[in-house]
């Protein structure tokens, strides 16, 4: 369908017809107009006193406009539209200008007037706003792979009634689509085999940010799990939210919102056809699809590889001399006073060392990672809040031939 330009009287009336709806504030349809308030309360006036006719102006705008817009600039936006049928007016503006950089594109208001006089945008109601008590923020960061942010999207089922549970891993920074996978059971191994392809192509992060949930973290001293475990002995920091604070991944949550609209509604036939799914969707993503935190450019153009690669063996751990190093039993016990004393069982096989801070008292460390006060009068633990969001201490990845050699008490 060609498009054609409204009439001023047209203008008018359909800005009548938006006010009368309730959705808008005369605010936000003044400015959407080019108009002041004061002109949109004085057409308001103008049609309660003598309906459509007190709309019509009486001096004509010419026939023709050297500011018209040419039909095959809508056209252009009108085809990015039904390829990419949820983007709004930015992103639309943003691919068009990308592939005719020297065209003079409208603004982005004429752009949403042209969808909505289509019927392709359906007006929304606003939520209604809630105070909320503030809560910490974590460090945003501010170059690629110093953070990575991970997360299982809700399972669904796909059309043959199993179970599909992505796995979602972004760079922080530049937005950029690590991964995507339905994995088809929600397990720490299957969990491991995706991130090791993932540090196998990109190299390693300095921190994964994550929530509370399993395999990232268990209910233990430190949050531990077993795949948090195996990050701290490659040097990756897990840094993890609050409890019940979704909004300090937001920007992952944001993501996996447009997933799950553009990929599983509805879902696949199976699990492959998920998959294919997901990688059509990443590829679009990642290369073509505009960010506005990224001045409407595609992630792909902020990203590149982590400088540290995965390493062929994991390194071992090296503490100071100065710490008293323990090896985890096989279930998560440490031998202390010649009694056993429990620290987690995702540490099992693993050594910890001890640094004496007080008398009597002592912070537990796992590699750079200080995980809790001792306090060996009354044999308890005092977890440390910031011990996996952030926190190191003094250890470091390194061979460890010294670790037999190391003060038993």
């Amino acid at each position: 369908m060609s498009w054609r330009e409204m009439s001023p009287m047209e203008q008018r009336l359909e800005f009548v017809r938006e006010f009368e709806t309730g959705w808008f504030t005369m605010t936000e349809l003044a400015a959407q107009y080019g108009i002041s308030r004061k002109t949109g309360y004085k057409w308001l006036g103008a049609y309660e006193a003598a309906g459509v006719a007190g709309l019509q102006d009486r001096l004509r705008r010419p026939h023709h406009s050297p500011q018209a817009i040419a039909s095959e600039l809508v056209d252009a936006i009108l085809a990015v539209r039904r390829r990419h049928p949820r983007w709004g007016p930015k992103k639309l503006l943003a691919v068009a200008q990308r592939r005719e950089p020297d065209a003079m594109w409208p603004a982005r208001s004429t752009v949403a007037r042209w969808l909505k006089q289509r019927g392709l945008v359906t007006p929304k109601r606003r939520p209604p706003r809630h105070l909320s008590l503030s809560t910490p923020t974590l460090a945003a960061p501010t170059w690629p792979n110093e953070l990575w942010t991970t997360d299982f999207k809700g399972e669904f089922r796909t059309r043959d009634g199993a179970y599909c549970y992505p796995l979602t891993l972004r760079d922080g920074f530049s937005r950029f689509v690590l991964r995507c996978d339905a994995l088809s059971a929600r397990t720490g191994a299957a969990t491991r085999r995706r991130f090791e392809r993932a540090f196998a192509e990109y190299g390693l992060p300095d921190r994964i940010r994550s929530d509370n949930g399993t395999p990232f973290a268990s209910p233990g001293l430190g949050g531990l799990s077993q795949l948090s475990v195996w990050w701290i002995r490659l040097g990756i920091v897990p840094e993890r939210i609050t409890p019940g604070h979704p909004e300090q991944n937001g920007s992952h949550e944001q993501f996996h919102a447009v997933l799950k609209a553009d990929t599983a509604r509805p879902p696949a036939a199976t699990g492959i056809a998920q998959q294919r799914r997901f990688q059509r969707f990443i590829r679009e993503y990642n290369e073509v699809r505009p960010h506005e935190a990224l001045d409407n450019e595609p992630p792909a153009r902020h990203y590149q590889p982590s400088r540290r690669s995965l390493p062929p063996r994991v390194p071992a751990i090296e503490y100071p001399g100065h710490m008293d190093v323990r090896r985890v039993s096989s279930v998560g016990c440490i031998s202390w006073h010649n009694a056993p004393l429990f620290v987690a069982g995702a540490l099992a096989g693993e050594h910890v060392g001890l640094e004496e801070v007080d008398d009597g008292i002592w912070t537990l460390h796992f590699a750079t990672v200080a995980l809790a006060r001792y306090d060996e009068r009354h044999r308890t633990f005092h977890p440390i809040p910031t011990a996996v969001n952030g926190g190191r201490s003094g250890g470091c990845a390194a061979s460890a031939p010294d670790l037999k050699n190391r003060k038993r008490r």
